[in-house]
This record gives structure tokens, C-alpha cells and sequence, in this order.
């Protein structure tokens, strides 16, 4: 008997020491996931920081500067589909390993550029692998977190990239100021091999992951919904650029605060999208409508509290969280939207979803340039923003009668 009981003990600690070896296994290959994450986020974010840096070493002024800014959103918005189609029948970790090896190399050659032709060039290469990085990844967290918690594998994957806008960019912003704009790039290249690494050690060989058809992964572009749905994407979420590319001037030219209070404002934003990123994809998984008509409608809210009273220190802070928190709250739910509509293409659901976001990055700042420049004031970007959130809530609104369309038949 007591040989017995002795033997049972240790098949329970046996049992006990696998559950938590695997969990730990799960823990590392979604913590590399957030990690490349961080990587892209920062390099992305981080050139808006520098750009008074490599424009003057450049040899071109801030406006001209900015096409470098803009084909890395092109870069996403072109590689996001292309890049997706092209390695559909590649493993997924496969695809992953690749992907941080592209974004290795334009970081690299951002660093070495010598104008402004090969710099664009050398942005544009590092933003191609996004879109399909988010929608891989956003597979790969899936199967790590188990079926019917999309949102929430999303979230996670999302996790490193609204981190890198507390974290990552104010410090690769201030690498550049010290030690030079190409160590900047340089350095998120160099953590972006630890995170290439991090992928090849962490994620699982497994064919659980493998690709599908590019016929397959085509023929989900035929559903109007899955247009629908990135519209609603595009549109909805350009108020959060509205708003975050003109954060520097809300703080000094609108509320009179001194320059030192900007990285406060931006580490508030970024905190928000967090949180809101992390709740976001609980509601996406709980809710298949709910999160998006928070998210949005407590943006709006938020938008023209912003918009109203954005000179006053006490609303303009709270707001800048607030706004970054309500608007995440919706990214996760129309990850999973997309993947309803069509669960056969996940990572190009995935990639497309990134896209839609940087289609939202250029609306949300053209319209708030414009209305600025027509002399309606700083703080009329917020209300350019609300307008464009309205309206994609309007559509999203419109849609719900055709959401047989989500369900796969």
C-alpha cells in the first residue's frame, strides 16, 4: 500500500511538473510574439521622434522627410496582402522567421542610407513585413491561447506594439538624439535579431501551423463583408492619429505647457492603447458587436471633451489616455470580425486588419492637417477625428443587418 500511494504521488508531480513546463513554453513563445512586435512598433513610431535628426543629416526639410514616414505605412499597406499571398503555403512559423529576417535587413539599410531615395526605399522594406507579422503571429497566439479566444491572442500579439509607444520609442527617440538618428535604426535591428532568435526557439515546430491555399486565401476577398469590415477599420480608427500626430503641439501651443510635459502626453497616450488593447480583447472574444460600440462610442465621447476643452491641462491629459484606451478596446474585436467573416485566411485577415490601420494612420492625419490649415485651430484635428469615427461607426451600424455574411456557412 505504501508502495502504492508512494507511486501515485509521483505520477502527480510528474503531471504536475509537465503542466508547468508547457505553460512556461506557452508563456515564452507568446512573449516572443509581443516581442517582435515591440521591435516593429518601435522602429515605426520611433522615426516620427527622429525626423528633425535625419532631416538635417539628410539634407532635406521636415515636410519633404515625411515621404520617408509615409512608405513605411505604404510599405505595410502593399506587403500587408502581398507578402500574405505570397507565403500563404509557408508554415506559419516559418513565415514569422522570415518576416523578422525582412524587417532585420530595412532596418539595417534605414541606417546605412545615404539619401532621401534609398532611405524611403529602406522604410518602405522594413514596413512590408508588418501586416503579415500581426496576421502570423495573431495565428500563432491562437493556437497557443486555444480555440474561441481570437481577441484575446490578438491583443497579445498587439501587446508589444502599443508598449513600444511607452517604452520603445521615447528611448530609441532619445538614442538618436545622443548617439546619432542611424544608431537608432541600428539598435532596433540588433533587438530584432534577439527577437528572430526568440521566434526560432519559442514558437513550436508544429503542422498545427502550416499555410493554406493562395486560391483559398483569395477567394476570401470575394466577401463584401470582409470589405466592410476594414472600411469600418479604416475609418473608425483614423481619430487616433488625428489626435496622436499633433500630441507636441495640444501640449505646448494649446494647454502653454513646456516641451518637457510631451513625453508625459505621449506616455499617457500609449498607456491607454494598452489597457484598452489588453480589455479590448477580452470583450472581441465575449461580444461579436459589443467592443467595437464601446470602443468607438466612448472614443467619441472622449473625442469632443478633447475638442471642447483640450486647452485646459486637466481635460487634455485625462483625455489623451482615455482616447488611446477606448479606441484600442475596438482593434481586437475587428480582428476577430474578420476572421469570422473568413476563417479559412486568418493570417490574411490578420494582415489586413494592420493594413486598414495604416490606411486610418494617413486619413486621420491628412484630415486633421486640413482642418488646421483652414484656420479652424489646433484642437479642430480632434473634431476631424470625431467625424471620421462617426462615420465608420455609422457604417459599421448600416452593416449589422448583413451579418449572416460573418457567420462561414
Amino acid at each position: 500500500m505504501l508502495d502504492k500511494g508512494y507511486g501515485a504521488q509521483c505520477a502527480a508531480v510528474t503531471v504536475h511538473c509537465t503542466e508547468a513546463a508547457q505553460q512556461r513554453r506557452r508563456g515564452l513563445t507568446l512573449f516572443a510574439l509581443a516581442f517582435g512586435s515591440f521591435c516593429i512598433g518601435t522602429s515605426e513610431f520611433a522615426s516620427m521622434g527622429i525626423i528633425q535628426l535625419f532631416s538635417a543629416s539628410l539634407d532635406i526639410d521636415i515636410p519633404t522627410a515625411t515621404n520617408a514616414i509615409a512608405a513605411y505605412a505604404f510599405g505595410v499597406v502593399i506587403g500587408a496582402p502581398l507578402v500574405t499571398l505570397v507565403a500563404a503555403r509557408l508554415n506559419r512559423r516559418t513565415l514569422l522567421l522570415y518576416l523578422m529576417g525582412l524587417f532585420v535587413i530595412g532596418n539595417v539599410l534605414s541606417a546605412l542610407a545615404t539619401g532621401l531615395g534609398t532611405f524611403a526605399l529602406a522604410r518602405f522594406i522594413s514596413g512590408m513585413p508588418q501586416g503579415a507579422y500581426f496576421g502570423a503571429g495573431a495565428v500563432v497566439a491562437t493556437y497557443i491561447v486555444g480555440p474561441g479566444r481570437g481577441g484575446k491572442a490578438f491583443a497579445l500579439v498587439m501587446t508589444g506594439l502599443t508598449v513600444a509607444t511607452i517604452v520603445g520609442s521615447p528611448m530609441a527617440t532619445l538614442l538618436g538624439q545622443t548617439l546619432g538618428w542611424r544608431n537608432t535604426y541600428l539598435t532596433v535591428a540588433g533587438f530584432s535579431v534577439l527577437s528572430l532568435l526568440a521566434l526560432w526557439a519559442w514558437v513550436p515546430v508544429t503542422d498545427a501551423l502550416r499555410g493554406g491555399s493562395v486560391v483559398q486565401e483569395l477567394g476570401s476577398l470575394r466577401r463584401p463583408a470582409v470589405w466592410i469590415t476594414m472600411l469600418v477599420a479604416a475609418l473608425g480608427v483614423a481619430s487616433i492619429f488625428a489626435v496622436y500626430t499633433f500630441i507636441a503641439p495640444f501640449t505646448t501651443d494649446v494647454a502653454g505647457l513646456a516641451p518637457s510635459w510631451i513625453p508625459l502626453a505621449l506616455a499617457l497616450f500609449g498607456i491607454g492603447m494598452t489597457v484598452g488593447n489588453l480589455v479590448g480583447g477580452r470583450l472581441a472574444d465575449a461580444y461579436p458587436a459589443r467592443g467595437l460600440l464601446i470602443g468607438f462610442g466612448g472614443a467619441l465621447v472622449m473625442l469632443a471633451l478633447l475638442g471642447a476643452g483640450g486647452g485646459d491641462v486637466w481635460i487634455l491629459m485625462p483625455m489623451l489616455f482615455c482616447i488611446g484606451m477606448t479606441m484600442m478596446m475596438a482593434i481586437p474585436t475587428i480582428q476577430v470580425r474578420l476572421t469570422r467573416v473568413a476563417p479559412e485566411a486568418p493570417t490574411l485577415m490578420g494582415a489586413l486588419n494592420l493594413a486598414s490601420l495604416n490606411v486610418a494612420n494617413a486619413i486621420g492625419a491628412w484630415a486633421g492637417s486640413l482642418t488646421i490649415a483652414a484656420g479652424y485651430g489646433l484642437l479642430s484635428a480632434a473634431w476631424a477625428g470625431f467625424g471620421l469615427t462617426l462615420l465608420g461607426v455609422l457604417v459599421f451600424i448600416f452593416s449589422l443587418p448583413r451579418s449572416s455574411q460573418l457567420a462561414p456557412a
